[in-house]
């Protein structure tokens, strides 16, 4: 094969001439699942992002079967690549703050060892790098979950510095990402306590300590009972008005008595809850609804242009509900779905499968249609919807919405309508929702400054590792040994360490013998 000179010194070199070996692990028979203990072996899902490693979860291997492997074992300088899933291609580096003093790779990563001649953390960061880890995924064959075989070698090419240069680039590589890693880390440090204020705003928000001044010099016209009441009074009104319609539909008469089949809302357990403030009352989410339900139970046909069909991505795609790359569905899917859930403006969305408990208030006109997924609170006074969404996003309502079921767990609509809402008045509502507002969005503008950069942190990043492998990082050294020399010196080591394996194989079978 053909390699690339480059003037000063470089050469472009199939990264398989520069492996010792390129091998995965292997998996005992039976598999791995429920062994506790032995030898740790890792798989893509303990290699991070960021070169490193996460090493949750750990899976064993026995002893006995890890004493009996010839491949897979992690020796300091390995380059670690995932062989298949979702995270093909994603790379890691195996040095000396490696938490494990032994381990193996299971049979979805590829461990690459290097050649002794070169600084294998130099190879790392090209495979790290965009160019690099593009190329490997050049071999990627079969669907979302296919793979990469040991062919990518063969198709990254790697910008081979000489050996000296590639000590210098790792340093001064070393040296910048220590920099940026320290910012970065400032920066998630900086997004972590913004959620834990916006966590604690939410917590003094519906447990009436937000407001406690405001209250000593404002005395509500109606306290939280008597808005309750009001609220029941409605919710039975519009049961009623919804009753007569469906007679007046069917052409039939009003029955004797039909009023007393109203069904009564749950009342709220406060058995385990805080003591509200003076003029608070505690209401179940049933109780200030006239409906709480969930989207229609069956996958739809969707169509290329018509109503929005919402589901749970669409409310944590961000802030507000997402119409982006949203599917449609036809009118009259759509009118015969919005029979059982018809959300409108002012309502309240909450995802009940998947990411659970994720609240959004509907501020729009705009015709939609809801996935079974997703739940609709409907409040009986849509005055108080923007009070009810800070209310059911707190943790005080949001540590009630306790999840059901193995494996994937759902919210149930049944536990949903007994869930409890602190419910001041409404003239601390409104106060409360203003003071809320004004906080969150200096806390989203802080996020999105924080978020851009954090963008910026990674596009330098890849400007770092683009400048490293082009020859422009480090001052480059006349009188270096050319990477031809070095490439020269590497093939000899392999060839001996070839014949080393040849020798050892034949003397296994003259043994046998």
């Amino acid at each position: 094969m053909t390699n690339t000179v480059f003037s000063n010194g470089w050469l472009t070199v199939p990264l398989s001439d520069l492996l010792m070996s390129l091998e995965t692990g292997s998996r005992p028979k039976g598999g791995v699942r429920g062994i506790t203990a032995g030898i740790p072996s890792l798989g893509g899902e303990h290699l991070d992002s960021n070169g490193g490693f996460k090493l949750d979860n750990i899976r064993y291997v026995p002893l006995e079967f890890a004493e009996l492997m010839t491949r897979g074992a992690i020796n300091n300088g390995d380059i670690l690549v995932v062989k298949d899933g979702a995270t093909t291609g994603k790379v890691s580096f195996v040095d000396n703050s490696f938490p494990l003093s032994i381990a193996v790779v299971n049979e979805h990563v590829f461990l690459c060892r290097c050649s002794s001649l070169l600084n294998s953390k130099y190879i790392f960061f090209y495979l790290f790098s965009n160019s690099g880890n593009q190329q490997i995924l050049e071999d990627f064959r079969g669907a979302a979950q296919g793979g990469i075989s040991q062919r990518f070698a063969d198709l990254v090419k790697v910008p081979l510095a000489p050996a000296a240069e590639q000590t210098r680039i790792v340093e001064k590589l070393e040296e910048l990402f220590s920099d940026l890693d320290a910012g970065v880390a400032e920066l998630k440090a900086a997004q972590k306590k913004l959620a834990q204020y916006r966590q604690s705003l939410l917590k003094a928000a519906v447990e009436g300590e937000l407001t406690a001044e405001w209250r000593t010099k404002n005395t509500p016209k109606e306290t939280g009972v008597q808005l309750l009441k009001r609220i029941l009074k409605e919710r039975r009104t519009l049961w009623e008005e919804k009753q007569l319609a469906k007679f007046k539909e069917q052409g039939k008469t009003p029955p004797k008595g039909w009023q007393d089949k109203y069904p009564e809302p749950v009342q709220p357990d406060t058995t385990n809850l805080l003591e509200l403030p003076e003029g608070w009352v505690w209401a179940s989410v049933e109780q200030i609804s006239s409906c709480v339900a969930d989207g229609v139970h069956k996958k739809p046909n969707y169509v290329s242009q018509g109503i929005p069909f919402v589901t749970v991505r669409n409310l944590t795609a961000g802030p507000g509900i997402c119409f982006k790359n949203i599917k449609y569905i036809t009118l009259n899917d759509h009118l015969e779905f919005i029979k059982r859930t018809h959300p409108e403006r002012g309502d309240i969305l909450i995802s009940k499968d998947g990411t659970l408990g994720v609240t959004r208030v509907i501020n729009t006109d705009v015709d939609f249609s809801i996935f079974v997924s997703v739940a609709l609170v409907k409040p009986v006074l849509k005055s108080m919807s923007q009070f009810l969404g800070i209310a059911f996003t707190s943790p005080v309502v949001q540590r009630q919405m306790t999840p059901k079921g193995s494996g994937l767990v759902h919210i149930h609509l049944e536990d949903l309508r007994k869930d409890c809402i602190p419910l001041p008045p409404s003239s601390e509502q409104q106060e409360i929702y203003k003071i809320v507002e004004t906080c969150l969005n200096e806390v989203e503008s802080q996020e999105l400054a924080i978020q851009h950069s954090l963008t910026q942190a990674a596009a330098q990043r890849k400007n770092i590792l683009k400048s490293a492998f082009s020859g422009q990082l480090v001052l480059q050294d006349p009188n270096d040994e050319p990477a031809s020399l070095l490439l020269e010196r590497i093939r000899a080591e392999r060839q001996k360490g070839e014949s080393s394996t040849k020798k050892r194989s034949s003397r296994k079978k003259v043994a046998k013998l």
